[in-house]
């Protein structure tokens, strides 16, 4: 009888990954004594590092640098799009069709079409160039601070892979899976500069990060972004509620990259958790009695793009099999 392989735990803990992301949050939770907005963003500068894990080999390790820049730049190119609002919902749609026909042909394009694409939506909130600018160079540094960090593990045997989260797409289904891609983009763009003008870019995330060319992965996704997303944003509300003084908020930054980072590999979605409570909290510490507005709206927002995501990503699809048959 052929063995079977046991499924992954829908959340998974490692003790030394929590130990490795609490260093990485070190210099957040002291930035946070003295300034929590600063501590805050310097915590999501260490996120990607946090994701992606420890790689086997050194040599491969300062791929978290990639990945600051796949998150950094391409929020401050969302932030030069959004200047004038016909061009960031035009520009959105672009970028979607043209990352849709990279990933069909080259490898790194699958980073480009789930990573780079989605914070281009994320740049949509920042309309002062100089925040996002400042934002960047946060993230930047904890990449930095983050790769030189994990350096100092040593090398072990490359894990099994898992099954891939997001199929390359083949040149043939790219010009489709990208027009309904960059549709869902502009018309969450659209929707959030009308209906969220604090945090357009809100929706645009949300609807970009979950749609996929699988149905399967994209109804678990869907869900799971919800979930995760309610959970981030109430430890976010309890917190600021309780009116915490500085020392509270550098030790909620470190919790909260402890957990990304050793709960990687989880099979439910527990990652966007973390950046809700972080962005929260960046974003009220100085006036906690916008909480319950502000989550409210993260949470419509993400209502909006998860369904944008399913009308491009599931229910049309199905509509135009029907109406091919």
């Amino acid at each position: 009888m052929a063995e079977t392989t046991p499924a992954t735990p829908g959340v998974v803990w490692h003790w030394s990954a929590a130990v490795r992301g609490a260093l990485y949050a070190l210099p957040a939770g002291l930035a946070a004594l003295h300034d929590p907005g600063r501590g805050m963003a310097l915590a999501i500068g260490v996120l990607p590092a946090a994701a992606i894990g420890l790689l086997p080999t050194r040599r491969a390790r300062p791929v978290v640098l990639l990945a600051g820049l796949s998150v950094a730049l391409p929020m401050v190119l969302g932030s030069l799009l959004v200047q004038v609002r016909w061009v960031a919902v035009v520009g959105v749609f672009v970028l979607a069709v043209a990352a849709a026909k990279l990933a069909a042909r080259r490898r790194f394009g699958a980073l480009v079409l789930t990573l780079c694409l989605p914070m281009v939506g994320v740049g949509f909130s920042y309309t002062d160039i100089a925040s996002a600018l400042g934002f960047t160079v946060l993230i930047l540094l904890g990449s930095v601070y983050a790769c030189l960090l994990s350096l100092l593990w040593p090398e072990h045997p490359a894990p099994p892979r898992p099954e891939a989260d997001h199929r390359p797409l083949t040149p043939a289904q790219a010009p489709d899976y990208g027009l309904r891609l960059g549709a869902a983009g502009a018309t969450a763009a659209a929707c959030g500069l009308a209906l969220a003008p604090t945090h357009p870019g809100w929706p645009v995330a949300a609807a970009l990060l979950v749609m996929r060319p699988t149905a399967e992965m994209q109804r678990l996704r869907s869900v799971g972004r919800l979930l995760s997303v309610l959970v981030g944003g109430v430890a976010a509300l309890l917190l600021l509620r309780s009116a915490p003084p500085h020392w509270a908020y550098g030790c909620a930054a470190v919790a909260a990259i402890t957990v990304a980072a050793a709960t990687q590999g989880s099979r439910w979605y527990v990652l966007p958790a973390v950046p809700t409570f972080l962005v929260l909290l960046l974003l009220l510490h100085t006036d906690p009695a916008q909480a319950h507005g502000r989550f409210d709206e993260r949470v419509g927002a993400t209502l909006v793009g998860v369904a944008l995501a399913y009308l491009f990503g599931l229910l049309l699809p199905r509509l135009l099999h029907r109406a091919r048959a």
